[in-house]
Formats: structure tokens, C-alpha cells, sequence
């Protein structure tokens, strides 16, 4: 899964406040009496084992079984939507096969629920006879009933009804389960506490891992394991093979555990994620990182560091070294304090630029030094701190970085060239529509209506659902998806609801507004593409380092995406901006490819696309720090996104009109488009 960071300024806008006084193919909706059955599909027998009474089993026959799901990834509770914990069959397992369906008929639920903000609680209620697998595992070369083999995982429900389908999930879990896995391996099986069920006593059970050290292979020494349920620990030598009528399971988080160094002292916790960043982080080459250089640069200074607040200071300006946008680091006390002294004064004024070079006013704030000047809307800025406006931007550092690409930075320059330390003397000259050129002194004093209103993440209506869609003039259909983070069933139900009215009323044109969509799953962004193609794609290959290997090891298939229950084949234009981040820019690209849409934008998306899940610490000072490990390629072996964002087919400059909100340049562009 791919997740994106919470953008620097979203955790700022709390402090600074402070400062400033079932049906799954048609969820949701009634049945289509014109869904014709499919005919391949036919629900399985039902086990039933006549000569298991379970009645009769053992008092410590397993009938329940309950436990915790800790959680330290901030990405958890925001990626979960009705969250539940399965009897999960581990055929795909002990196939290795990555594509394992999980059988519907063969699925047995559990609630999940809250016991604190770290902390999730699970049940799981055993059925008398469970519709697994049967896997013959004990090694004695005839072919015998076998067991069913279980572990315990938590899943969320995204698409169509309770259960688990295809799109949520296939293979085996490696994260929130009862077994342990090691990603560094496939995730290969190498501990924990498996759930086994037996037809008789006359089966078998490995003890151990054999030489191979792999779970379920020829070399595996087994014993005869009795009839019924049984708890297998995998961590004892040989595996402990027990009954327990209600036992407790924790469920183990895997590697978007976030690495804690908060104990440790400041030099020996930067020193500790040092080693892991410098080996993990998977675009050193392209960013042209030196890590010895930067150690010699930033570790006498944290060594140095007297408070937290000066710890926070440094590992802020180490974080800017790494031009890129999934980098980032919480806003603590420390961080809000900072910024007021740095960054809390303003002029009263939101600037832009536009596609000739100019840059004007947008907006005038009343009360503050930019209305008391005399500047307009649509004044035009000549000079800043006598400097050419555009000289005076390019030498701004914004606080909110790094940035990934140049047209990211550009923006944010412009945004922070209005922002000082309060009571700073600002010198700049400009001149009103229509107006002669004023010179002018201001100073800057405490405001941030003017720092939310210029980031479009912070005008946007809070009470807007996540996706939104009406149709335009001359039959054009708009849809505007503002997210892939929330609440992923509501979102699914809202967007297959939408493609399905488009197909149903024969609506063939279609813009997609991605402009301030900033991110969140990558899995639900590859779902929303499969409803625009009829052919499964091969999209990209991504590769981690593998500390096994010393090396970055590529996954053995690239990742795909096949069609959807519904297909819309009408043409589309992709509205895109700055604001694209992350799983975003995935969907953009995607639609991108064999000419299945056209992209519009002012400029290219963020051009943050390393995958983060694994790359979270804490260090001391309450401080989270977020650092990408997984690297994107396209099928040629190119960097995919990160560092160049994607690149709209046609870029439409940003009019003066345009940016003054007179008109939306970009969508009447697409609108034209679609109409020629």
C-alpha cells in the first residue's frame, strides 16, 4: 500500500490557531435486475465430517478467540474503514501464490474495537467446523486429508459487503496477523501463532522449520496432531502444539511498525536512524545525497543541541538537505513556537504568478499593512526588498519543505515571500490596475488568515464529501476527487455509484479534477483506475533494500491492474496542479497510459512517489519523522514520478483572469477539449 505523509502545513494550522488568539459490485445501491449470474461461479461444498463430534472434544477445545491489535504507523486508524479480523486460510501460504482469493463461503469474521489510541481489541469466534483448505503437510509421501491451516488477521472492508473480496486482499498477510513474516524473504513465515484444525487425530503437523529454515517444505519434522482445533506456537523449539478454549493472540503490526528511538539520547537516536535512512532511502543517485558529508555536517550540531527545541531546529534543516516531498517531520510545540518567530508576521496579501511572469495580488486582507498601502487586487508587484520580484522569490526557502520538484518549490517560494518575522520592514513597489507604480514600507505583523487561504487544501468546504460529481453543459460529466484517505468504503460506494450513472445515462465525456487531491492509498487509487480500462496493465516495478542482501531487491512480478466490475469507455480529461501528491500523481499516471486520458494542468503534479509505510521513527522531543523506502520504476527500469511529478499533455498558463478567480482557465480548457 501506498501512503502519503500529512502535509507539514495540514499538522500546522491547530498550533498556529493558538498562536494567533451489499452487493459488491454495486455497493450501496438497490440490485440491477439486469445482472445476469455468472455462470463459472458455484458456491463450495461444505465440509462436514461426520465422525467429528464436537461435543465430545476436549474441554480446552478452542472456541474463542480474542486479543489486541497494537498499532504504532499514523497511517492506521486513517486507512481503516469497518475494520474486522478473519479466520484467515493460509493456502496462499503455503502455495506461495501472491493471488490466493480467499474463498467467501469459507470466511469467518470478527468485530474489531477501540481500546485506546494505540490499541485495537479483536474476538473471533471459532465455527464448530471451519470451510478452509485442506493442506497435506505431514510429509510422508502419500496423499492424506491434511489439516486446515489459519492465522488470525485484521482486515478492513473497503469494497461491497462485509467480507473480504479480491480487491481488498489476496495471498497472505504480513501485517496486523498472528504469524510473524519476514518481509526480507516474501514474506516468508518465521514465527508467531498459527490456528490449526484437524478432521481426525490421524494427521500430522510440522514441529520445526528443518534445515531449509521454511515452513511447509519437504525437510519440515512433523507429529501427529489431534482432532479439532489447535494453537500452534511457532516461536518455541520444537512448536508447541496446544489447546487453550479461549486464548489470547496479539496481533503484530510487521513493517510499517514505526521504529521508536525516543529513548535514546538525541546523538545516539540521530545516529540510529541515520544508519537505517542512509541505506533505505531508495533515491540517493538521483538526489545527488552525499551521507557521509551531511553526518560530518548535522551530528555536531544535534551533539550540540541543549533543549528539544534546538534538536527540532537542526533536524528541520537536515530534512530540507533531502529534496523530497514525502520527508517531513511533525509539528511539535517546538515546531509551532518557530514558526511564529520566523515565519507568524505578514503583509495581508496572497500573490500569484502567472504563466507570462508577472506576479499580482489575488487578495487583500482589511486591517493589515497591505490595505493600509493602498495595494488592490490585481496590482501587479514590480520589486521586493529591492530585488525583481521573480530574483527575490527564487532566493526564498519556504518552512513547509523539502520539495520534490521545482515547480512544488516555486510555489511554496511564493507563498512564504509575504511571510517574516512580526514587526520585520518589508520595502516593495507595485502598481494598482490602471494605477501609476507606488513604493511602499510596510511591516509585516501577526496573521495567517492569508497563509490558509493561499494553500487550496484549507478552502475547501469541510462538510464536501470526498468525491463529488454533476454534469456540466453539452452532456460533459465533472468528476472532482479530493482524496484517497478517509473513509475508504464511503469512497468506493460514492465513486461506483458515480460510474455507474454515467454509464447508465450514456455520459461519454468525463473531466477528473485531481488538483487538491493530496493523496492517501495507492491500493484504492488502482481500484478506481480498473473502472476505465477493459485490459489488465502492467503499471510499474518497485524495489526496498533488502538488508539480507546489502542491495535494493525488486519484487518478482511487476504490479498490474486489472479491469473492474464496470467499464466507462468515454473520453477523459485529468485536471492536475502541485496539490497532486503521492497515490494522486499513481492515479494521473495511470490514466495517463496508452492514451487513455489527456492531462491538463498550470504545471506538473508534486513529484513525491517513494513509498513511506516503512519509513517511520520516533525520535526524542515527541518528534515523528517520516522518510520514503520504497522506490518506483516504470517497466523500462526509469524512476516513475519522483522528482519531475506528471507532466501535463497541454499546459495552459495561468491567466491574469484565472488567477483573480474570474474564470477557472483550466477547466474551460478541458471543457473545450472534450467538446472538439
Amino acid at each position: 500500500m501506498k501512503l502519503v505523509k500529512t502535509p507539514l502545513f495540514v499538522l500546522l494550522i491547530v498550533a498556529l490557531s493558538a498562536l494567533a488568539c451489499s452487493n459488491p459490485f454495486n455497493a450501496g445501491s438497490p440490485p440491477d435486475e439486469n445482472i445476469e449470474p455468472d455462470p463459472e461461479y458455484t458456491l463450495p461444498d461444505p465440509v462436514v465430517e461426520p465422525g467429528y463430534d464436537p461435543s465430545s472434544a476436549d474441554p480446552d477445545e478452542p472456541i474463542l478467540v480474542t486479543g489486541t491489535i497494537p498499532f504504532t504507523s499514523p497511517f492506521f486508524i486513517n486507512l481503516t474503514a469497518e475494520p474486522f479480523v478473519l479466520l484467515e486460510d493460509q493456502a496462499g501460504f503455503y502455495q506461495r501464490d501472491e493471488d490466493f482469493v480467499f474463498p467467501l463461503a469459507g470466511q469467518s469474521i470478527g468485530p474489531v474495537w477501540k481500546v485506546d489510541d494505540q490499541t485495537f481489541g479483536f474476538s473471533l469466534a471459532l465455527p464448530s467446523v471451519p470451510q478452509g483448505t485442506f493442506l497435506d503437510v505431514d510429509n510422508n509421501g502419500q496423499e492424506d486429508r491434511g489439516v486446515m491451516i489459519f492465522q488470525v488477521a485484521f482486515w478492513s472492508n473497503t469494497w461491497g459487503g462485509p467480507f473480504l473480496e479480491e480487491r481488498e486482499g489476496t495471498g497472505w498477510s504480513g501485517a496486523y496477523t498472528s504469524a510473524l513474516t519476514d518481509i526480507e524473504r516474501d514474506g516468508e513465515i518465521y514465527g508467531g501463532t498459527l490456528v490449526v484444525w484437524a478432521p481426525d487425530d490421524q494427521q500430522s503437523f510440522p514441529t520445526g522449520f528443518g534445515p531449509d529454515e521454511l515452513l511447509f517444505t519437504e525437510d519440515d519434522p512433523v507429529t501427529p496432531i489431534p482432532a479439532g482445533y489447535s494453537l500452534v506456537n511457532l516461536n518455541e523449539t520444537p512448536f508447541r502444539i496446544y489447546k487453550e478454549s479461549v486464548p489470547e493472540l496479539t496481533l503484530v503490526e510487521g513493517a510499517s511498525e514505526v521504529k521508536d528511538f525516543s529513548s535514546l539520547n538525541r546523538l545516539d537516536a540521530f545516529d540510529a536512524m541515520f544508519e537505517r535512512v542512509r541505506l533505505e532511502y531508495p533515491f540517493t543517485t538521483e538526489k545527488n545525497i552525499d551521507w557521509d558529508a551531511l553526518y560530518a555536517e548535522f551530528a555536531p550540531r544535534i551533539e550540540a543541541a541543549r533543549s528539544t527545541a534546538d534538536f527540532y531546529i537542526v533536524m528541520k534543516d537536515f530534512t530540507m538537505r533531502i529534496p523530497d516531498g514525502h520527508v517531513g517531520m511533525s509539528f511539535t510545540d517546538d515546531a509551532s513556537r518557530h514558526f511564529f518567530e520566523t515565519n507568524g508576521g505578514s503583509l495581508g496579501i496572497i500573490l500569484a504568478e502567472l504563466g507570462d511572469g508577472r506576479v499580482i495580488v489575488t487578495e487583500v486582507l482589511s486591517g493589515f499593512a497591505a490595505a493600509g498601502a493602498g495595494i488592490e487586487p490585481g496590482a501587479e508587484i514590480l520589486q521586493w526588498q529591492g530585488q525583481p520580484v521573480a530574483q527575490a522569490i527564487a532566493q526564498v526557502e519556504p518552512y513547509f519543505g523539502p520539495y520534490s520538484t521545482e515547480q512544488a518549490l516555486r510555489f511554496e517560494q511564493l507563498v512564504f515571500l509575504t511571510r517574516f518575522a512580526p514587526d520585520s520592514q518589508v520595502s516593495l513597489s507595485f502598481r494598482n490596475p490602471g494605477g501609476p507604480v507606488t513604493e511602499a514600507v510596510l511591516t509585516a505583523t501577526v496573521e495567517y488568515d492569508s497563509l490558509f487561504a493561499w494553500i487550496p487544501y484549507f478552502v475547501e468546504d469541510p462538510l464536501a464529501l470526498p468525491i463529488e460529481a454533476e454534469e456540466l453543459e453539452d452532456g460533459i460529466a465533472y468528476l472532482k476527487i479530493n482524496t484517497f484517505s478517509g473513509d475508504y468504503n464511503l469512497m468506493a460506494q460514492v465513486f461506483e455509484y458515480h460510474i455507474e450513472q454515467l454509464i447508465e445515462n450514456d455520459i461519454d465525456r468525463l473531466i477528473i479534477d485531481l488538483r487538491l487531491n493530496l493523496g492517501g492509498s495507492g491500493g484504492l487509487a488502482r481500484d478506481f483506475i480498473s473502472y476505465f480500462i477493459n485490459e489488465e496493465i502492467e503499471v510499474s516495478r518497485h524495489a526496498y533494500y533488502n538488508e539480507d542482501l546489502g542491495e535494493f531487491e525488486y519484487g518478482d512480478e511487476p504490479a498490474t491492474i486489472e479491469p473492474g466490475p464496470l467499464y466507462y469507455d468515454g473520453e477523459i480529461v485529468v485536471l492536475v496542479s502541485t496539490y497532486c501528491v503521492s497515490a494522486c500523481e499513481g492515479f494521473a499516471y495511470w490514466l495517463s497510459l496508452n492514451d487513455r486520458a489527456v492531462i491538463l494542468g498550470h504545471t506538473g503534479t508534486a513529484g513525491a512517489y517513494g513509498e513511506v509505510g516503512r519509513g517511520q521513527y520516533t525520535l526524542p522531543g515527541e518528534l515523528d519523522l517520516q522518510v520514503p523506502t520504497g522506490r518506483p520504476e516504470t517497466l523500462d527500469g526509469d524512476l516513475l514520478i519522483e522528482g519531475t511529478g506528471v507532466i501535463p499533455d497541454i499546459i495552459i498558463p495561468l491567466t491574469y483572469e484565472g488567477a483573480l478567480g474570474l474564470e477557472d482557465t483550466l477547466l474551460e480548457a478541458a471543457e473545450d477539449r472534450l467538446r472538439n
